[in-house]
């Protein structure tokens, strides 16, 4: 079978990649290895959630993906307030000061997994979904990159495009080393129910064992996270649902009142990806198989999500070039999209080692600046702009 280009990965950002694609007259093979989940016929909520940024939202907008979710799911961030160590400093961000209608929504995974696929499978000639299916092996060509799945069918394309996560298979069989240090830390989250209002307020702690957030969901709802070291996550993943739920409202300094717990926690470990090259020929990287960012920032799936705007844009504007696979094409892709990468990396790397810290005197010093930035308007409206694009 032969394509323009074959995407390995269905989750959001490689489904998100295809939708964009759609109307370009690509033949597109999506490989995705899990069957697609629908919805819940209850009142669950899931515990994975993301902050999708306002240029975020647009994209998926434009690709008719945001309209297809559930508008009660949905909840605006209209303020967000970080604390550093024992509440000694805080920085407040505010929609409204910033000049936009919100600094987020906060939205389930599930439900954006299940818009992005119901657009895929709503029909096209040129799309064809390989799911569920593993791949075995890629050989790498000039003019083409032949994948060879464990069923034994051998797919042909000009380009192959790695959206399978940060462990990616794609990326190791291109050979494209990567930098990677493990935090020792665990990503515990959680949802609760509220005893006071969260009023649309994203919250965060810089904490000396962690970093808390407690992110607003509808009605009386938050989700957490907790980045914490290993120990103390499984401490917390041990503890009855009473125990946890008081323990997280004396970390958030029972800011949100008392707390109901609404899902069990669940934990993942934390790690810092850098990939060296986004790029090879006939070969491009999106999404986490080209990043791996600690969550404190809560910009994983935006950074992923500007990739994916980024290639589509390319790819849809090349003129003449027939070639999708084309090295110097893909150049622009990589150019584009590395000083974006690198200055998140930078930042939220640089945050997590300088808050997991315990001596005092880099205490003071990031209280300080903290307290400084603050009451620099100038300074905080640059760095929202920049996670609002």
């Amino acid at each position: 079978m032969k394509f323009d280009m074959v995407v390995i990965g269905g989750g959001l950002v490689g489904a998100s990649l295809v939708a964009a694609l759609r109307s370009s007259g690509l033949r597109i093979a999506l490989i995705e290895p899990r069957e697609p989940s629908s919805l819940p016929n209850d009142e669950s909520w899931d515990s994975r959630i993301y902050a999708i940024s306002p240029g975020s939202m647009d994209f998926l907008r434009d690709q008719g993906i945001w309209t297809r979710m559930d508008a009660s799911r949905l909840t605006p961030v209209y303020d967000m307030t970080v604390f550093g160590d024992d509440n000694c400093s805080h920085i407040h961000f505010s929609a409204y000061e910033t000049g936009v209608a919100e600094l987020a929504h906060i939205i389930e995974n599930r439900q954006l997994q299940t818009a992005v696929w119901e657009i895929l499978q709503s029909g096209t000639n040129h799309l064809n979904i390989i799911c569920p299916a593993r791949c075995a092996a890629i050989t790498w060509h000039d003019t083409h990159a032949e994948i060879q799945l464990e069923d034994g069918r051998t797919l042909e394309a000009a380009l192959v495009v790695g959206a399978d996560g940060v462990n990616s298979w794609t990326r190791q069989q291109a050979g494209i080393a990567v930098s990677r240090h493990a935090y020792q830390q665990i990503g515990v989250v959680a949802n609760y129910r509220t005893k006071l209002p969260h009023r649309n307020t994203a919250y965060q702690w810089f904490r000396r064992d962690g970093v808390l957030a407690l992110l607003p969901l509808t009605d009386h709802r938050v989700s957490m996270v907790w980045s914490t070291s290993e120990i103390h996550a499984a401490q917390l993943q041990e503890l009855s649902a009473e125990a946890l739920c008081t323990n997280v409202a004396e970390a958030s300094s029972y800011t949100l009142g008392k707390l109901d717990l609404i899902t069990p926690p669940v934990g993942f470990p934390l790690n810092f990806v850098h990939v060296n090259h986004l790029i090879k020929p006939r070969l491009v990287l999106v999404g986490d198989a080209a990043h791996g960012i600690h969550p404190l920032a809560g910009q994983g799936i935006n950074l992923g999500l500007r990739d994916v705007r980024e290639l589509a844009e390319i790819i849809m504007k090349r003129g003449l070039q027939s070639d999708i696979g084309d090295f110097m094409l893909l150049r622009r892709y990589e150019c584009t999209r590395k000083e974006d990468i690198l200055a998140l990396e930078t930042a939220t790397d640089g945050l997590q080692k300088l808050f997991n810290n315990s001596n005092p005197t880099l205490a003071r010093i990031r209280n300080l600046g903290l307290e400084i930035t603050n009451h620099l308007p100038l300074i905080k409206n640059q760095l929202m702009q920049h996670a609002l694009s």
